[in-house]
């Protein structure tokens, strides 16, 4: 007798991404489908970070419904905790799970009546996952939930507060992928660099146990505040497993600015740190948010102003998006929608234009983790976050690429490679 299939649908960021392994991996009774069509059961483990992802959420949902509606739609992520209730309560969805349930996904699906199991905000995962389903690189989520209060950001309140996961965890977790061929590890959390600080660690100790580990060829970081990059971390920038690119989240650089969002950081500081992570040889990445209540033209170009200066080569840039329950979607001095994508246009002009020169002057030297491709392209992320394109005869999925002849153009990095 077959077993019942799951289609997993991940919205969101890495951390979900993790997730949804730990809940792959814990299936006992049922089968993973790539089809969400034939999927007896659809999990849906959300994000809710602004109300544009609510929206995609709920749009994802009525669509299989319709697609699929003898499938049972259970709705897990961020999105449970904070429009589970409503969702449940109208019959979207078969089921509601919160992200303390989710080590118990084998006994949740096989529950015959519609549930609401939302847990608590306390919960550490113990689970160790063995492979990363489709992927060349492993996600490694070392801490839950946020100490922060960003004026604009819902997280806290449906992560809960900043916990680590314990050391020997996440150790043994890298171990295990590394033992199974991974050489490749990004370490993923709410507020990563936050770990440790609950139990006597940090990230900087617990990057040095890692890079011991046999296998273990090259580690990325999630996003780190600029506050959470001390001395300890920083007599780590020479070591070779350490991805040469940093994603330092500012969100902005006019200090009004990060004064309404009741950010922790301020310019000055920001750029004294950017500027001695450059020298260091670092490509570095931040987040942006455009359009965020106050920013008036005044804020915005001094913003731009300061962003020219700015050794920056990657850029997450978001147009702001009021997301109710937060303290900025009671604010006033709105931005309009046009105005916030013409900032978001130019910022990200700027930052690509950046990136291009970076790349140029990095041309060579590239270790390349080749991640997928066919008929002969394969693409894949050099130490410094940029993609490259290869073009080769060989059997490449899979592979580190150590290439020196990289042609660079402003829609990316290619290169041949031949035996």
């Amino acid at each position: 007798m077959s077993k019942p299939k799951v289609y997993f649908k991940t919205f969101g960021c890495r951390t979900n991404q993790f997730d949804t392994q730990v809940m792959m991996s814990r299936l006992r009774d049922f089968e993973l489908t790539d089809n969400e069509q034939e999927a007896d059961a659809v999990v849906v483990n959300s994000c809710t970070v602004t109300n544009g992802a609510d929206s995609s959420v709920r749009g994802y949902i009525n669509a299989i419904t319709r697609k699929n509606p003898d499938a049972k739609v259970v709705l897990a992520g961020c999105g449970s905790h904070s429009k589970g209730e409503m969702l449940f309560a109208d019959g979207k969805v078969f089921g509601v799970m919160g992200h303390s349930e989710k080590e118990k996904i084998n006994a949740i699906l096989q529950k015959p009546e519609p549930f609401y199991q939302i847990g608590d905000l306390a919960h550490v995962d113990t689970t160790i996952v063995e492979e990363f389903v489709g992927k060349s690189r492993a996600f490694i989520k070392v801490q839950e939930g946020c100490d922060f209060a960003c004026a604009y950001c819902i997280i806290p309140s449906v992560r809960g507060g900043a916990r680590s996961h314990r050391e020997e965890t996440v150790i043994a977790q890298v171990r295990k992928l590394a033992a199974n061929g991974f050489g490749e590890f990004i370490l993923t959390g709410t507020n990563v660099g936050s770990y440790g600080k609950d139990h006597g660690s940090s990230m900087a100790k617990l990057l040095k146990k890692l890079s011991g580990i046999r296998g273990v060829r090259r580690i990325r970081i999630g996003s780190l505040e600029p506050v959470q990059i001390d001395a300890e971390f920083m007599e780590l920038l020479s070591e070779p497993w350490m991805a040469k690119h940093l994603h330092i989240a500012l969100q902005h650089t006019s200090d009004k600015m990060l004064e309404i969002m009741n950010r922790r950081n301020r310019f000055i500081s920001d750029k004294i740190l950017f500027e001695k992570l450059s020298l260091a040889g670092y490509a570095l990445g931040t987040d942006f948010i455009v359009g965020h209540p106050g920013e008036d033209e005044a804020a915005w170009m001094e913003a731009m102003e300061r962003l020219v200066d700015l050794p920056l080569t990657h850029v997450h840039a978001f147009s702001y998006s009021k997301r109710d329950g937060t303290a900025a979607a009671r604010m006033r001095e709105g931005v309009r929608g046009d105005v916030a994508k013409a900032r978001h246009k130019e910022l990200t002009a700027l930052v690509a234009e950046k990136n291009y020169q970076f790349r140029k002057a990095h041309a060579s030297g590239l270790e390349v983790l080749l991640e997928n491709g066919n008929e002969g392209i394969y693409r894949g992320f050099d130490q410094y976050f940029n993609r490259v394109t290869v073009e080769s005869g060989e059997e490449l999925y899979g592979n580190w690429l150590l290439l020196n002849d990289v042609s660079a153009d402003r829609e990316g990095n290619h290169a041949l490679f031949a035996l």
